[in-house]
C-alpha cells in the first residue's frame, strides 16, 4: 500500500497540534499553580477567525491582522494558549504594584507571573511543533480575536499558534 503524504497531513497536524497543547500544558509554572487555558481551532473555526480578524484590523486600526488573518487560512490548526490573571501572591514588584493586594484593586492587570508562564508555555509548544518539522508562527493578532470572540474568557492574555505542512512556511509573509 502506497500512502501518499497530502492525505495524511490534515491528521498529522491534528496530532501535532495536540501534542503542541500538552506540552503547554506540562511546561513549568510560577509556585506550581497552572494558570493556563489551552484549546485548538481546526476547519471551519479557523476562518471565522480570520473573519474576526479582518474585522479588528479596521477598528483597531492595525493592518497587520489583515495579514494574519489571511496567514492562519493556510493553516491546519490553530492552538491557543492562555493566561488567566491571578496573582503569585510573591510581592515582587514585576506588575509595577507593591504588593499583589494592591494590584488586585485593578483586577484586568496580569500578574508578571502570569505573563512569564504563558511564554514559557509558548516556547514549549512552538519547540514541540518545531520538533515535529512543521512550520508555526506566535501571533497576538490571534489572542486578540479570540479574547473579543468570547472564547477562553476568563484569560486576560491569549497567543495563537498557527501551524501547517506546507513546500513554504505560509506565515512568514511582509506586511502589506
Amino acid at each position: 500500500m502506497i500512502i501518499r503524504e497530502e492525505l495524511i497531513r490534515g491528521k498529522a497536524l491534528h496530532n501535532v497540534a495536540v501534542g503542541m497543547m500538552l506540552a503547554a500544558r506540562t511546561a513549568p509554572k510560577a509556585k506550581g499553580v497552572d494558570v493556563l487555558q489551552v484549546a485548538m481551532f481546526e476547519g471551519d473555526d479557523i476562518r471565522h477567525l480570520s473573519g474576526r480578524m479582518r474585522e479588528l484590523a479596521g477598528k483597531l486600526d492595525k493592518g497587520f491582522f489583515v495579514r494574519d488573518a489571511e496567514n492562519i487560512l493556510q493553516a491546519g490548526a490553530v492552538v491557543l494558549i492562555g493566561a488567566k490573571v491571578k496573582p503569585a501572591g510573591l510581592n515582587c514588584g514585576y506588575c509595577g504594584f507593591m504588593t499583589c493586594a494592591s494590584k488586585e484593586e485593578l483586577r484586568d492587570v496580569p500578574c508578571s507571573f502570569n505573563s512569564i508562564d504563558l511564554g514559557i508555555a509558548v516556547g514549549s509548544a512552538v519547540s514541540f511543533a518545531a520538533d515535529s518539522r512543521v512550520d508555526s508562527r506566535v501571533m497576538y493578532s490571534v489572542g486578540e480575536a479570540v479574547k473579543n470572540m468570547g472564547v477562553m474568557k476568563e484569560c486576560s492574555q491569549i497567543i495563537g499558534i498557527p501551524i501547517s505542512c506546507s513546500g513554504k512556511n505560509p506565515f512568514l509573509t511582509e506586511l502589506r
